[in-house]
């Protein structure tokens, strides 16, 4: 790998947490940007997993004010996020990668359009306040759901996860994107361990991959708590768009 790509690597993780942690789409940039490097799609969704461990260690260690007084959440949550991601992780393992080539567009896709059409949080959390302040007893099943998903490819589970704490917990923006930080890189951390010993990672990629990550998620909380939201996540949408479109042509063509 040159000097150059490394770089770009940096750059591409960077711009993947601060995504990630505005937007929750840290994937739509990284898992392309690793694709560009000349990675195969199954090999850059692991490796990217891989290196999105660093932007949970970034963005949690940045969330501590928030995270105050919802650590029984946290642990209830957590051990949802652990058994979510490694059913996501066997899950990708299990199957042939060329099945994950032809689903990996259509959840890109999904995951886009899901961004183009969700509310902005502000207003989900404005309605999550109406309602008790008592977690729903679903809450964990959600997580666990939305756990699979993200310890299978991951794109978007920050949008669900963040949409599901603002609707359910009463809390706002901040509390709650700092819980999906939490929840989200656990879920992260366990299907990261199994790509480590019984996946195909790529450690020269990963690496700058990675550093570019802790270094978004630490600026990313920040970014949340002061930036509007609403452009980056549609830019970021209609781009997914265009990738998905584009791996469907590769994929089916």
């Amino acid at each position: 790998m040159s000097a150059i790509e490394f770089g770009l690597l940096v750059v591409a993780g960077v711009a993947a947490g601060l995504s990630g942690s505005v937007a929750g789409l840290a994937s739509l940039v990284s898992y392309p940007a690793l694709l560009a490097a000349g990675l195969s799609p199954v090999s850059a969704n692991v490796t990217n997993t891989v290196a999105l461990v660093l932007n949970s260690v970034g963005s949690v260690s940045a969330s501590r004010p928030e995270l105050a007084g919802q650590r029984t959440r946290v642990l209830r949550l957590a051990v949802a996020g652990v058994l979510g991601g490694a059913t996501g992780a066997a899950l990708l393992l299990l199957t042939p990668s060329g099945a994950f080539e032809k689903v990996v567009p259509f959840l890109i896709a999904g995951a886009s359009v899901t961004m183009l059409v969700q509310r902005p949080p502000r207003e989900l959390a404005a309605e999550g306040a109406a309602v008790p302040h008592r977690d729903p007893w679903g809450l964990p099943l959600a997580t666990f759901t939305i756990s699979i998903y993200g310890g299978y490819f991951g794109a978007a589970a920050g949008v669900l996860m963040l949409a599901t704490f603002l609707l359910t917990t009463g809390e706002g923006v901040p509390r709650s994107n700092a819980l999906k930080n939490v929840v989200l890189g656990v879920a992260n951390s366990v299907a990261a361990l199994a790509y480590v010993f019984l996946a195909d990672v790529d450690w020269l990629a990963a690496l700058p991959l990675a550093i570019g990550f802790f270094v978004g998620g630490r600026l990313g909380p920040a970014v949340v708590r002061r930036a509007p939201q609403t452009v980056l996540r549609r830019v970021i949408a209609v781009a997914g768009l265009g990738l998905a479109v584009k791996l469907a042509l590769d994929a089916f063509g």
